[in-house]
């Protein structure tokens, strides 16, 4: 590796500022800060999280490595960084396992890891999709075979429904949180109006997403929502699927939120990963929870894994068959599972 003193020679004509690590403290050098020097706030399996004390930290970087980074922002002394180029995959594809779920892969990690990954890819317009686990999508995955390969095929899983996490948590993945999509919305919000990101929001009816974009608007000062979309119950015409790639292309969305539910909006982002260039996150509900539609559960009951209940006491008649069903099959898939052996994966 090369020294300080050789790496500050460097002409930094692209505008992006470098970090060298060595030892315990991270150095960049960039045209604006010609020498900065911080020690990281902790040090976690290998790795550092970067930032100054007492101040947002910017993300986790591999120890020994000279990266090129692109500044997001600055704050207080602080440094906003992403990772420009090819290291955003060792967050996944060498950090983090997927472990299989009664069949159905699913990645064990943390929320501002999951936070993390979204504005990675967002930040290079990369084509990605990202699902939400829960019970009812596990179930499916087992009894569909298209479903089941829209989920081996995506790039990031997140545990959405708490015993999916508790399962992880039975697997050696003691902290594992439980992800949910609300959740996982509502904070790349505030992130996206912190830096800038474009959004577009893609499902639901006129009504709930003009309702969705003025509360995400009210909550978030600045929030850049550049379009969104409420598709007709009907499966669209080729002709009119390609003006809808065309429209989110062209309104230069980096996040695409798709509230389609479970399993139509998977399949659909499947369909459309390489198409549309931005990182599409299917959250189903989030959308009338956000809108004020749907009452969400109490915190007791999120954190208890009893959310479920909540939302059948709201809408019986639609939602009794589902949860009698996908649950009992769960329940019945979980006992068969304890007989065998676990198997994990390094996704990748």
């Amino acid at each position: 590796m090369r020294s300080a003193v050789e790496q500050e020679e460097k002409p930094h004509t692209a505008g992006l500022p470098t970090a060298l690590l060595s030892g315990d403290t991270v150095t960049i050098l960039t045209p604006m800060w010609p020498l900065t020097t911080c020690r990281p706030q902790r040090r976690e399996q290998g790795s550092f999280l970067l930032g100054t004390s007492g101040e947002r930290a910017a993300r986790q970087l591999p120890v020994g490595i000279a990266i090129e980074l692109e500044v997001l922002a600055g704050c207080d002394g602080s440094l906003i960084v992403a990772i420009e180029g090819g290291m955003t995959e060792l967050a996944i594809d060498q950090g983090q396992l997927r472990e299989q779920v009664l069949g159905v892969p699913v990645h064990a990690l943390g929320l501002a890891q999951a936070i993390n990954c979204v504005f990675d890819w967002a930040l290079r317009r990369e084509s990605r999709t990202v699902f939400l686990c829960n019970v009812h999508s596990v179930v499916t995955a087992r009894r569909n075979r298209a479903h089941a390969e829209a989920m081996d095929s995506a790039d990031l899983v997140a545990p959405d429904g708490a015993p999916v996490a508790w399962m992880l948590r039975r697997q050696g993945h003691a902290d594992q949180p439980r992800i949910s999509g609300p959740d996982l919305m509502w904070i790349c919000c505030r992130r996206a109006s912190e830096l800038g990101t474009p959004m577009f929001l893609y499902g639901g009816s006129p009504g709930t997403l003009q309702r969705l974009g003025g509360c995400i608007r009210t909550e978030f000062a600045g929030i850049n929502i550049v379009g969104s979309y409420s598709p007709p119950r009907r499966p669209l015409s080729a002709e009119e699927d390609e003006a809808v790639v065309r429209m989110i292309n062209q309104s230069g969305a980096r996040i695409v939120w798709v509230g389609l539910g479970c399993p139509k909006q998977e399949s659909w982002m499947q369909a459309h990963r390489g198409r549309i260039n931005a990182v599409m996150l299917g959250v189903g509900a989030a959308f009338d929870f956000h809108a004020g539609d749907v009452k969400r559960a109490p915190q007791w009951m999120q954190k208890s894994g009893l959310e479920w209940l909540h939302r059948l006491f709201q809408d019986p008649r639609r939602l009794a068959s589902r949860y009698l069903v996908t649950n009992s099959l769960f329940i019945l898939a979980l006992l068969q599972a304890s007989l065998r052996p676990r198997r994990s994966l390094r996704d990748g």
